[in-house]
């Protein structure tokens, strides 16, 4: 798996290494050696670890030449020094593709190198074996396409995890416990004390306790002791000592005395297994082994021996052609071996039972095979065969040929002769066509598995009826019609996913049909199968239920669910059989009236166009216990029973997305036995009170969607209660739920919540409480406090200026939710980041790691870090997104070797290809997670699901790599998804290459969904999108999706993420022919802050304005920058057209000359809870444009970036502009924006007459070259320049700088003391021998873009 065949020898010469870092080596190869730390929690190499920029600079020459790591053994002996000195030194190797392993072995004074994949088992390399090579390989089967990436990530010291060479095989010290234990011990022999104690050399081996009768004697005479049925204990009166014991009268002891505590529990371990096995077993298996060792040999009373996953050989001393000296053995597991040839000697164990030979590359079979007499079990599953050799039929024993998965085209001829046989097993080969006739032949076979050929047609060869097949499997073949008439005794058959229109089967014996996901319009059953009790036809073209059905006397299970039925037979209905029916998603408008009392116990009509219910059905069927009627049109609900008291049983009720009213609410009372009632999304508006008293036994209320205010308080009542959800509902009382002592899962979001009264302590089981989307609600410290043990709290953040997450884009907005369902834990998670790549992008994900936590949320933290460095690296999308999953495959590291996950990635950025178009979209996903673009209301699927079941080319490349798919679709039994990150034990079945497209977004395109494999299982991608398209609010919509399928039977984990997207004309904001279009959420375009802020430094993530602490007040504000302006010159500035300026361009539509970067529109949130003059902020006057709520001052920006040219020679605007005040002159009050060429964007730099004045202060000077918190440096030219005399002032709690308080606030400099007499020298200075610059004429002709709205 991931090697290459071996290869001719002769590598290319590399040239002459650089002298420092590398040295000479024989044969053309360099070798560095260093001392590298190891990273203990992924066992890779640290970022130090790599080499250094001349070994680049030499393997940039050709992309042949790369490096191989080498690593030391980590073996760990019994001894402790041994143990502390387990990480040796790293070798790093540099060689071209051509280098074979002979000689890196002689440049390394190796014998040979191994091979380790995935963490695994390790391989010994052959001589001819290209090391560099099989690195290449690798990763090109993984996904990477160009030869200059595939050698950057060759060169990765993460790749370890996957792929690992070694120049020592390493052993593990469990390991090699468990193959052999050995040591020189002090023995005595029997159970008394007659003989003395004696240094002996002691091996416990396979079943037996090796004792030599001389001293470090490893040959000649042997004393054996076998152990199974025998006893090992303690012995009391000695100090680590243990007794030895075999079974059976003429048992025989041994005592042994160990020198330390830690070794005689290795044995004593060791020894335990073995003593209380039944038969003689001895397992080997996913040891590396390459040969049996040799004191097993010893043990000759093996019957059974599992040598599974190993690389045994044929010629070695102890290998496969010496294993015919264990005389007793039965059974024989050879699978996994990559053996390539049958190992001929094995037929000589006359005494094989069993023998399994799967997954070893095997073409064919010798013909000493017919020597096995004794044969009953022969596995011969992923192999290359075939034929089956005619020799094969004198195993007149044989009673189970497993040969699946092979390259069989036709049935073997020598199953005829096998008359111990009773099944064909062949899934997975090429048959195209079935003949019935072949197998009319075998009257010995009963059982038939053709699943996953490529069966089309199936042949009758004569009329004369087979009598003896009973069941039959042809899941997942190409056939269109099938006639199985003549298979008169067939009483089981599976035809799920195939191409069928008709079917015609006997009736005579049928007990079980599954024939789901076809395209069925007729299903002909002669005659009426009297003993039929499960009918699957699920999923196909049926307008009406077969009448043949309706006549079956046992039927029990009937599924005709996703089918075209318009309606539901009464004979099918009042069965008296009948326990489980499910006719979902048909069109059925009525259910007939039910006369008698009927057996039903489970009823699923969701998905159809009924009105009402029959009256009669809760009163006749008094056995039904489960009712789903969801996404109907139902009015009301028929009445329980005539009488007071109600015999309904009913206890799970689904009724979600109808249009019940309060009305419906008393008819609930008449089921006291309910434990799950879901009645989301009707029209509800109350829910008496004393009707929900009488549900005691309620385990689970949903009633969210509706237009409840409260919820009743005699829900402190339903004391078994552990789930609520009530979301997106008018309510503004929070429930008395939290004295409920089983309540553990509540979801009140989307509502009108202010407050919350909690009792003083809160029910121990409460673990899940959701408040989001709550926006007048208001958490005082001591209520998070007491909410502090829940183990997940969901309360809305709210918008700081600190964050950038205040810098929400106008064109689009997320919501998202996430229902653990009947799961004890939560495996998906999900990525949202709304401003990314400097705030011209966003980034959203899912991922489903099924039933493992830890991989979603590794890559819900690493996959947008690693998209935005591909992005840098790319402009491609298909190269970038396949890279961001390749290289996150990667960086999953050790959880990656066994735990997987399903991934989708959204990036929607600035399309600069269709300039049509404003943004594009693109999608990568691998598994089963999806995303649907809703345009004009219609749903445009955008990813591909990677599973066996739907992706037939993906589940024959499955199939073409000898994987083993089990029974339930399963590859190797793991997983039925076939691309997914992490896994990698599974390659090369598991791939993570993702499938990727790329959509121009339109003003058609109204939203984004993202969901998990169980979101789309239960819903349709037509109504996922019309049930959210017309939501106002994306996290309810995203809530009314996880909601809907739990209603319509999810039970498992289910997540969804909704975006609404304003891509179109109205998101604009820009100014074209002289009109002022408005802003982004209809703020005034030409907004001026009263004192303009000092700008801070933008997260890594986003980032277009600068934010500042939520502790900041405005006129800390005005203090920092050292400028503020009265409200005369307010007015001036917001004189509209007093400025004149370029025309201001949106990322809709880009500015026709070239610039460096696009506006990005966005908005600033100051928070002022009270000025530093001691005037609350409502007391100061109201600023034309600036919107005021409370503590918080909210500003709409519109963002400018200048043309990349410094601005000290950018244009001054007074020759256009009202001539401002002294003060504007000496401070130079206009700002302007520029972006960083990395992450950081949007920083507001002050003018050319500040830059000079600020560059002669000691004060400030600290500010060039400023690190930023993502790590890089402003340079000189692009730091922030303001008067920033808050850098000698102590810190807020925020972690911001706040500048000294002011008595009054009026327009002065506030300066340090102790730098107040330098300050103003150098502005008096400045002032008098600076003249008025005049500006250029070039200058005058083109302007920069300004900050010109809010600052």
């Amino acid at each position: 798996m991931g090697e290459v065949e071996p290869g001719p020898a002769g590598p290319l010469e590399p040239p002459e290494p650089p002298e420092a870092p590398a040295s000479r080596r024989p044969g053309g190869i360099r070798v560095l050696k260093r001392n590298m730390k190891r990273n203990g929690s992924r066992n890779c190499l640290n970022r130090r670890s790599r080499f250094g920029s001349r070994e680049r600079d030499w393997l940039r020459e050709d992309v042949r030449r790369g490096c191989v790591y080498l690593y030391g053994a980590d073996s760990t002996t019994a001894t402790a020094s041994a143990s502390a000195s387990a990480s040796s030194d790293l070798h790093l190797v540099l060689c071209t593709v051509e280098t074979p392993a002979s000689e890196i072995c002689a440049g390394e004074g190796r014998e040979s190198l191994y091979l380790q994949l995935h963490g695994d088992l390790v391989r010994r390399l052959e001589p001819t074996e290209r090391p560099l090579q099989i690195v290449y390989d690798y990763l090109s089967r993984l996904g990477f396409d160009d030869p200059v990436r595939i050698q950057e990530e060759a060169t990765d010291p993460d790749l370890g995890c996957m792929l690992r060479f070694y120049g020592e095989k390493p052993c593990q010290m469990d390991h090699l416990d468990r193959i052999l234990l050995s040591g020189i011990y002090n023995v005595r022999k029997g159970k008394t004390q007659l003989h003395k104690w004696a240094e002996r050399l002691v091996v416990l081996c396979g079943t037996c306790l090796i004792v030599s009768s001389v001293k470090d004697c490893h040959t000649g005479k042997m004393h054996i002791l076998p152990l199974v049925g025998g006893k090992v204990e303690e012995v009391k009166r000695r100090q680590h000592s243990l007794v030895f014991s075999s079974a059976g009268a003429q048992a025989q002891t041994y005592h042994v005395s160990f020198e330390t505590l830690a070794e005689c529990q290795r044995w004593q371990r060791q020894a335990s297994k073995v003593v209380s096995q039944r038969i003689s077993t001895v397992d080997l298996s996913c040891y590396s082994l390459e040969e049996v060792p040799e004191h097993l040999f010893y043990s000759q009373d093996i019957t059974y021996l599992n040598l599974r996953h190993n690389f045994m050989q044929l010629e070695r001393p102890g290998g496969l052609d010496t294993l015919y000296r264990f005389s007793q053995l039965k059974g024989l597991n050879l699978s996994h071996n990559k053996l390539g040839l049958f190992p001929v000697l094995l037929c000589e164990i006359s005494t094989l039972t069993e023998l399994n030979l799967s997954c070893n590359g095997i073409h064919d079979l010798p013909s000493q095979i017919g020597s096995l007499l004794n044969l009953q079990t022969l596995c011969l599953d992923g192999n290359f065969l075939t034929t089956l050799p005619e020799e094969l039929g004198n195993l007149q024993q044989l009673s189970s040929l497993g040969i699946s998965f092979n390259n069989f085209s036709q049935i073997p001829e020598v199953y005829e002769k096998l008359s111990m046989l009773d099944k064909v097993v062949m899934a997975g080969n090429r048959l195209e066509v079935l003949k019935l006739g072949v197998l009319s032949r075998m009257s010995h076979i009963r059982h038939v598995d053709f699943r996953m050929n490529h069966l089309k047609t199936v042949v009758t060869e004569n009329l004369e009826g087979n009598k003896y097949i009973t069941h039959m499997d042809l899941r997942d073949n190409q056939l269109s019609d099938l006639d199985l008439s003549s298979l008169c005794s067939l009483e089981q058959l599976h035809c799920e996913r195939n191409q069928l229109r008709e079917l015609t089967l006997s009736g005579f014996s049928l007990r079980t049909l599954y024939a789901s996901s076809n395209r069925l319009t007729a299903v002909n059953v002669y005659p009426v199968p009297s003993q039929l009790t499960s009918l699957e036809l699920s999923r196909n073209l049926l307008e009406c239920v077969p009448d043949w059905a309706c006549e079956a006397k046992k039927m029990e299970i009937l599924d005709v669910s996703y089918n075209l039925l318009t309606e539901v037979p009464l004979r099918i209905l009042s069965s008296l059989s009948l326990r489980k029916l499910m006719v979902g998603h048909n069109q059925v408008q009525s259910l007939p009236v039910l006369a008698e009392h009927i057996p039903l116990e489970a009823l699923d009509i969701q998905h159809n166009l009924l009105t009402r219910l029959p009256d009669t059905l809760f009163s006749k069927a008094l056995n039904l216990r489960y009712l789903n009627a969801s996404a109907n049109s139902l009015e009301s609900l028929p009445s329980a029973g005539a009488g007071e008291e109600s015999l309904s049983a009913l206890q799970l009720l689904y009724l979600t997305n109808n249009l019940l009213t309060d009305q419906c609410v008393p008819v609930l009372v008449g089921h006291p036995h309910l434990r799950i009632l879901h009645l989301a999304n009707n029209q509800l508006q109350t829910f008496p009170a004393s009707k929900l008293n009488k549900l005691e036994q309620l385990e689970e209320l949903n009633l969210s969607g509706n237009k409840l205010k409260t919820i009743p308080t005699t829900i402190a009542n339903c004391k078994r209660l552990h789930t609520l959800v009530a979301h997106s509902n008018n309510i503004s009382i929070f429930p008395e739920i939290l004295q409920l002592p089983q309540i553990q899962f509540v979801d009140l979001s989307c509502n009108d919540l202010t407050e919350i009264l909690i009792p003083e302590a809160l029910p121990a089981t409460l673990q899940d409480l959701d408040l989001t989307g709550n926006t007048n609600l208001v958490l005082e410290h001591k209520t998070l406090d007491t909410f502090s043990h829940i183990t997940t709290l969901k309360i809305d953040q709210k918008p700081l200026p600190t964050t950038d997450a205040t810098l929400t884009s106008t064109f689009w907005s997320h919501g998202l939710a996430e229902m653990a369902g009947q799961r004890n834990k939560l495996c998906v998670s999900a990525l949202a980041v709304d401003n990314f790549a400097e705030g011209v992008g966003a980034v959203y994900g899912m991922f489903d790691g099924d039933r493992n936590e830890e991989l979603p949320r590794l890559l819900q933290c690493t996959m947008a870090d690693v998209l935005l460095e591909e992005v840098q690296q790319s402009t491609n999308d298909t190269v970038f997104m396949a890279n961001t999953f390749l290289v996150s495959h990667r960086k999953l590291g050790m959880a990656g070797q066994k735990l997987g996950s399903s991934a989708l990635l959204c990036y929607i950025r600035p399309d600069t290809a269709d300039p049509t178009s404003s943004f594009s979209l693109t999608v990568a996903n691998v598994g089963t997670c999806q995303a649907v673009l809703c345009r004009s209301g219609k749903p445009v699927p955008l990813s591909k699901v990677f599973s066996l079941e739907q992706d037939p080319e993906e589940a024959q490349r499955v199939k073409d790599q000898k994987a083993i798919i089990t029974e339930d679709n399963k590859v190797n039994g793991v997983t039925c998804c076939t691309r997914m990150l992490g896994c990698t034990y599974l390659y090369p079945w598991i791939l993570p290459k993702p499938h990727i497209s790329a959509t121009p977004l339109t003003i058609q395109d109204e939203l984004l969904i993202l969901g998990n494999k169980a979101l789309w299982e239960h819903l349709s991608y037509t109504e996922a999108v019309d049930a959210v398209r017309h939501v106002q609010d994306p996290l309810a919509a995203a809530k009314k999706l996880c909601t809907l399928a739990q209603s319509y039977g999810c039970q498992d984990n289910v997540g969804a993420m909704v975006v609404y997207l304003n891509i179109g004309e109205e998101g604009c904001t820009c100014e074209m022919n002289g009109l002022t279009l408005p802003g982004p959420v209809g703020f005034a375009s030409t907004t001026v802050l009263k004192d303009p802020p000092k700008p801070t430094t933008p997260s890594s993530s986003s980032g277009i304005a600068s934010e500042f602490g939520s502790e900041m007040s405005t006129s800390e504000v005005s203090s920092e920058v050292g400028s503020t302006a009265s409200d005369e010159h307010n007015t001036v500035g917001l004189d509209a057209g007093l400025l004149p300026r370029p025309e201001r361009r949106c990322s809709l539509h880009p500015t026709p000359t070239s610039a460096l970067f696009q506006r990005q529109p966005s908005c600033a949130t100051f928070s002022s809870n009270q000025s530093d003059n001691g005037l609350d902020s409502d007391d100061d006057q109201p600023v034309e444009g600036v919107i005021t709520n409370g503590s918080k001052v909210e500003v709409e920006v519109d963002i400018h970036c200048c043309r990349g040219r410094d601005l000290e020679n950018s244009p001054t605007l007074r020759e256009n502009s009202p001539t401002p005040c002294p003060e504007e002159h000496a401070r130079g009050s206009f700002f302007g924006i520029r972006r960083q060429n990395s992450v950081n964007s949007g920083i507001l730099v002050p003018g050319s007459k500040d830059r000079m004045e600020l560059q002669k202060s000691p004060s400030t000077s600290c500010l060039y070259g400023k690190k930023l918190s993502n790590g890089s440096i402003v340079p000189l030219e692009d730091s922030l320049n303001l008067i920033e005399v808050a850098t000698e002032a102590p810190k807020k709690k925020t972690g911001y700088f706040a500048a000294p308080t002011q008595l009054e606030p009026e327009d002065q400099f506030v300066v340090p003391r102790d730098l107040e007499e330098e300050v103003k020298e150098q502005m008096k200075q400045h002032q008098e021998s600076r003249p008025e610059p005049e500006p250029h004429e070039e200058d005058r002709t083109e302007l920069p873009e300004e900050f010109d709205t809010a600052l």
